[in-house]
């Protein structure tokens, strides 16, 4: 008899435990009997084990196997996006895990509730201790069945920075910046802090990028030449059409803003410095000037002695 499986174990398993030992040979049976591990009335047998082995490795398998018929069946049929198939696969893993933990305890001899009980002071003290990161796991729950941050979704955080979604777990996610360096971000900040989802609505998105331009030239003429130069971009949507406002007259110039909309918001710093380049290229070749900044220079006082010594330096 297998005696690391008859302490306080489920009775599934206990017959189980003893439909297998009854059929193996007698040197078998001693050695999977063998104690590794005996704490009072509880001990852990080479059998215990193995069995722990044979229900992780069992829970992988059937992972895989719900996530692979999910994907093949459920989520292609109902064209469910790349995201949430990820967050339901996460809780389905979440799950089974939990499961295999608890059979993993009880097939020790180790009962949940007698543990919980007695454990509960020192419950409460960890979890003052663990608030932070109490918040990030409800955090993640809440973004798994939400489905307000999912895989693949471009987000700009609160300092600024921009990065890919690329894995959405129970207390953090990760962040791909545009420089493919990963950022681990806590599931809160998603939650607590103002988040821009740029990938959040799919469909088209507006950018801006400004100009300087002289006075002298034309608006009309530069209204024109700004439209020219984004209209070839093949990432550029042309519904709804670029547009271009006087935004205001400033101390050196007039400053224009060109607004186009594009489904590339990953790439849009690289969308914005190709056209900046064909920008560049089509005011030199119309002749408009991009203005530096200019200032007047008053000298109220000590403008006589200031002149003298410059003539002293010319007659030099």
């Amino acid at each position: 008899m297998i005696r690391g499986l008859l302490l306080q174990t489920t009775p599934a398993i206990e017959k189980g435990a003893q439909k297998i030992s009854q059929g193996l040979p007698r040197g078998v049976r001693h050695f999977l009997d063998f104690e590794l591990l005996k704490i009072k009335n509880y001990e852990i047998t080479v059998f215990d084990i193995l069995l722990i082995i044979l229900l992780v490795t069992v829970a992988r398998l059937l992972i895989w196997f719900i996530s692979s018929l999910l994907r093949r069946g459920f989520f292609r049929r109902k064209q469910v996006d790349k995201g949430r198939q990820e967050a339901v696969i996460q809780l389905i893993k979440y799950l089974i895990y939990v499961v295999v933990i608890i059979l993993s305890l009880e097939v020790t001899g180790i009962q949940l509730s007698l543990l919980l009980a007695g454990s509960a002071a020192l419950l409460v003290g960890i979890g003052l201790g663990l608030q932070q990161t109490f918040n990030d796991l409800v955090s993640g729950l809440i973004l798994l069945f939400e489905g307000s941050i999912n895989i693949g979704d471009i987000v700009e955080l609160d300092n600024g920075l921009v990065g890919r979604v690329t894995e959405v777990g129970l207390r953090t996610s990760k962040v791909e910046t545009r420089d493919s360096i990963g950022i681990i971000v806590p599931n809160s900040k998603f939650i607590n802090n103002n988040i821009i989802n740029w990938s959040h609505n799919r469909s088209l998105t507006r950018f801006i990028i400004r100009v300087g331009v002289a006075y002298r030239n034309d608006p009309r003429h530069v209204e024109a030449t700004l439209l020219a130069s984004v209209q070839g971009h093949s990432e550029v949507a042309q519904n709804p059409m670029p547009i271009v406002r006087l935004n205001d007259f400033g101390n050196s110039g007039i400053v224009y803003e060109l607004l186009f909309w594009t489904y590339s918001a990953w790439r849009i710093e690289h969308i914005k410095s190709e056209i900046r380049f064909v920008i560049f290229e089509k005011f030199r070749a119309e002749g408009i000037e991009i203005p530096y900044n200019q200032y007047d220079l008053n000298l109220k006082q000590g403008w006589d002695e200031f002149a003298d010594r410059l003539k002293g330096k010319e007659g030099k």
